[in-house]
Parts: C-alpha cells; sequence; structure tokens
C-alpha cells in the first residue's frame, strides 16, 4: 500500500495562516534550537533534525550550486521526467497558475529542471533562488516541499515556517515524488509552491493525484515499448535453438524461448556487442534490436559463486554492487532501499531473518511483507551470491565495503535504524 500523503492538522486546514505563525515559533535555529510553544508535526520535526544533524543552515544560500543552463539541458534530455511533462503540466500548471502558484519539477537528485506557473510568484522566486537548477535536497536546503518527499518517499505538505531556510519562510509548499513503476527507483519529485494565503487544503492531494496520473503514463509507455519489441522478436526467437530472450534497454524482458521467463536482467552499465557474463545466466552473446537487445545464453554452467563483491557507498546516490569471479565481472547500480538491505547484510554476514531486517529499516519488526518483497528485487541481480532463511551473503563469497570518507555520511539520507547505528560504529573490515 502507498504510503499517505503528509498534509497539516485538522487546525491548519482549517486556519492555515495562524498556524503557520505559531509554527514558525518551533523552528529550529542552530546551535540551540529554542523550546517550541507549538511542536512541529513529526513529518517535519524528523526533517529538521536530520537537517541539522548534517550541518544544514537556515540562511543558507538558494543560488549556493546553481547548475548552468547546459547542465540543466543534459539533465532534461536524460530524464525520464520528459515523458511525463505533458501530464505534469495538463494537470497542474493552469490551475497554478490561476491560483498563483508556481509548479517545480525536479530529477532523482532534488535539482529543478523546471518551472513554470503564475508570473508574480515566479518573480518573487527570483528574488529567493527559487530556480531552475536550484538543489533542493534536503541535507542542503532543510525541509522543503522537494526533498522532504524525496526522503521520506511520500507526499508532504510544507507550510511556511515549517522551513528550515528563511529564505522560504513566505513559501508554502506541496509535494510529491514521482517513481518508476517498474521499480520503484525514485525519478524526481513534483512540487506547487505559492502564498500561505492561496494554498487550499485540497493542495498536496491535488498534487500527489497527478503525480500517480504520471506514473500511469511511464507505466503504460513501458508496456507499450515492450510491445513493440515483443514484435520485434516475434520472428527472431522461434528460429533459435536453446536459451534466448529479449530484453529492452535497461533489461526487462520482451520475450523468452528455452527458458523460463524473467521479469528483468541485469545488464551492464555501459552493455555493448559481444560475448558477455550475466550473473543470472552466466557467459552470453548480446546483439543489438531496435530498441534492446538479442541475448542468447551460452551452455555453459553459470558460476555458483564470486569470489569477491564489492558495495560501494562511497558517492552519495551513486551506490553499486559489483561481482567478480572466475566468468567475469559486474556492476549494478542500487536504489536507496538495496542499498541500505546490502548493507545490513555485509554487517551481519551470519545472516538476518525477514524480522530482524524490518527491524533494522524501519524499526518495526512487523512489516516482514515488505522486507521479503524487496529482497525479492535483489535476488534478480544478486540472487547468485545469495542464501535465505536467513537473508545472507554465501559463505564462501568475500564481501568488502566501500565507506565514504565521513561515516556520518554513510547512506546520508537514510532513516533506517540500522543505518544509523553504522554510522557510530566499527567499521566493517
Amino acid at each position: 500500500m502507498a504510503n499517505p500523503p503528509v498534509g497539516p492538522s485538522r487546525r491548519a486546514t482549517v486556519d492555515a495562516a495562524r498556524t503557520a505563525r505559531m509554527l514558525s515559533d518551533a523552528r529550529h535555529t542552530p546551535p540551540s534550537p529554542p523550546r517550541a510553544r507549538t511542536a512541529p508535526r513529526p513529518v517535519i520535526e524528523e526533517s529538521w533534525e536530520r537537517a541539522l544533524r548534517g550541518g544544514t543552515h537556515p540562511d543558507h544560500d538558494l543560488r549556493t550550486g546553481l547548475l548552468s543552463r547546459e547542465e540543466v539541458e543534459r539533465r532534461r534530455g536524460t530524464s525520464p521526467l520528459r515523458h511525463v511533462l505533458p501530464v505534469l503540466r495538463e494537470g497542474l500548471v493552469s490551475v497554478a497558475d490561476a491560483a498563483h502558484h508556481i509548479v517545480l519539477v525536479a530529477d532523482d537528485e532534488g535539482r529543478a529542471l523546471w518551472r513554470e506557473g503564475s508570473a508574480a510568484v515566479l518573480r518573487k522566486a527570483d528574488e529567493v533562488g527559487i530556480e531552475v537548477g536550484t538543489d533542493w535536497r534536503e541535507d542542503v536546503v532543510g525541509t522543503n516541499g522537494v526533498g522532504t518527499p524525496a526522503v521520506v518517499r511520500r507526499p508532504v505538505q510544507v507550510f511556511a515556517g515549517e522551513h528550515l531556510s528563511r529564505a522560504l519562510a513566505s513559501f508554502t509548499c506541496a509535494g510529491a515524488p514521482i517513481t518508476d513503476p517498474r521499480d520503484g527507483r525514485l525519478i524526481g519529485v513534483v512540487d506547487v509552491s505559492g502564498p500561505l494565503e492561496t494554498m487550499h487544503p485540497a493542495t498536496l492531494a491535488w498534487v500527489d493525484s497527478v503525480a500517480k496520473l504520471a506514473e500511469a503514463r511511464l507505466r503504460e509507455l513501458h508496456l507499450t515499448s515492450l510491445e513493440r519489441l515483443r514484435a520485434v522478436a516475434a520472428p527472431i526467437l522461434p528460429r533459435i535453438g536453446g536459451r534466448a530472450l529479449v530484453v529492452d534497454r535497461d533489461g526487462w524482458t520482451a520475450a523468452v524461448t528455452g527458458m523460463p521467463y524473467v521479469r528483468r536482467i541485469a545488464l551492464p552499465k555501459s552493455p555493448s556487442e559481444g560475448r558477455r557474463w550475466l550473473p543470472s545466466l552466466g557467459l552470453c552473446s548480446l546483439e543489438p534490436l531496435a530498441g534492446g537487445w538479442l541475448i542468447r545464453a551460452a551452455d555453459e554452467p553459470v558460476p555458483g559463486a564470486a569470489t569477491r563483491i564489492v558495495l560501494d557507498l562511497t558517492l552519495p546516490r551513486r551506490w553499486s554492487v559489483a561481482a567478480f569471479g572466475s566468468a567475469g565481472s559486474w556492476t549494478h547500480e542500487l536504489s536507496p532501499r538495496h542499498a541500505e538491505l546490502l548493507y545490513l547484510l555485509a554487517l551481519h554476514r551470519t545472516g538476518r531473518s525477514a524480522a530482524a531486517l524490518a527491524e533494522d529499516m524501519f524499526g518495526d519488526p512487523g512489516r516482514t511483507v515488505t522486507v521479503r518483497a524487496e529482497m525479492s528485487r535483489v535476488r534478480r541481480y544478486l540472487g547468485a551470491f545469495l542464501e535465505h532463511r536467513p537473508y545472507r551473503f554465501r559463505e564462501d563469497a568475500e564481501v568488502e565495503v566501500l565507506w565514504p570518507e565521513d561515516p556520518r555520511e554513510l547512506l546520508p539520507h537514510s532513516t533506517a535504524p540500522g543505518v544509523a547505528r553504522g554510522r557510530t560504529s566499527v567499521r566493517v573490515p
């Protein structure tokens, strides 16, 4: 079940301006936050704590680190959000303009790539640095309608005084994450911002519904592309003896022959024509097709284990796992959730039950269904090197964790209790 939006209390929906003024008194200001007369909502208080722990300052200049126009254009051209801009514009921009709001669309790194809406509010946004190219990550700007939904992975409304940044104190924002419907990976956030007095109580639900429409459009585009690829594969696969499959450029399967259907194949980061070792198939030959790849599996047996597995957590939001063995090597980029899971398995080499992992991830041992679902996804690309009951790396695999220089930067956006403990504990050898 999707996480519910985190909106204002009933009092805020009835009298948002008065509530925002009270919440302004509750803002944390380094180095010693004052005692609040009104307790902030839990989602806001937790966000403040994360930001302040990371050193975010209320007077941070929003223009710091602004992307160049060339880099913005490059990101626009590669972001999957470009495919759903018509949905976002149709659902949000015209209404936002009439209601004196602006719409921001940011990528998975919190960088604003598109900005449209009310001309008057756009001018006000320019004055404080709400621009295309701004970095909205929570650990940079503090609590806001782009960075906070990206961290908590659900829609969040941030009223004026709830912003940690003083520059944003006159804005109220409602943001919702947009995820890849194929694997749940965050691909961006859409946010509607404007003056507090113009915000309707239903704004957050409105933004969330449009984000869901964008995800539905992405799902439709994915299925359509697989149908086209399936038509390309139809005359090819029947002539092939042995195991073979046709996948799109991201490894999603369109058709198979001589083997059970698998939903996705882990491809190399930059696949090219020729013989390659793939973790779930062993030695294969890759041939380019229009929109994807024809993969022919060789008869050689799949290696039973990797000589070495390297979990690289050194760069923020660029986590990866690499496997090195006698048959070759491969690297797979990790989502935040999978980076957390593999870190915890590397930390506990004897294994963790689903309940223990749920406790490590969510502080709730009852959330085993979520853990099992995520581990099932991990096993699609790392299954040859994992055991279950309990979940663990194979005993004959050497596992190495590459840490960030500052232990406090270990998966910095993670709120998992097991990861938080790791930031202050002895490193995994």
